[in-house]
């Protein structure tokens, strides 16, 4: 009788552990390489490790299922912690920390008024192009808000 309450528990386990979808998180190099084959938009989520916000993003619109969903059928997401010291290609360009701390990608992609909050959450459309910068929390209602407009503006 032990063995079957047994087998049930961990068949529900199983069962949970398979329902909960994981966010796909690519690399710059990774996204270079699918964009060429499926371009599509990408979703860039700027932060730093000793950022509370960032960590409480991390752990609850990224954790959320609808976004997940969105995310991973029509999106490539990358995170980039803005002061890894990792030097990163990404079309044919070489992008390195050399300002303040600051990798030049998060300058790039996280500025807005020659300023930089974290986290920055950054869309860009299949040819490359910043189309939404923002800075600060986004709950998951607002963060599937800003991604539904813009999937039916893509996908027409």
């Amino acid at each position: 009788m032990k063995n079957i309450y047994l087998i049930i528990f961990l068949n529900s386990i199983l069962n949970f552990a398979q329902e909960n979808k994981k966010l796909t998180i690519y690399t710059f190099e990774e996204v270079e390489k699918l964009h060429q084959k499926n371009p599509r938009p990408h979703l860039f989520f700027i932060y730093t490790d000793w950022c509370k916000i960032c960590f409480g993003m991390k752990n609850t619109t990224f954790q959320n299922e609808q976004i997940i969903e969105i995310l991973n059928c029509d999106f490539y997401v990358v995170f980039l912690n803005a002061e890894t010291k990792k030097e990163i290609t990404f079309f044919g360009k070489s992008f390195k920390n050399t300002t303040n701390g600051i990798h030049d990608l998060a300058i790039i992609l996280a500025s807005k008024n020659k300023q930089i909050e974290y986290p920055t959450t950054v869309i860009v459309n299949k040819d490359l192009s910043i189309e939404l910068q923002f800075q600060g929390f986004l709950k998951s209602t607002k963060l599937k808000s800003v991604l539904e407009p813009f999937l039916m503006k893509n996908n027409k």
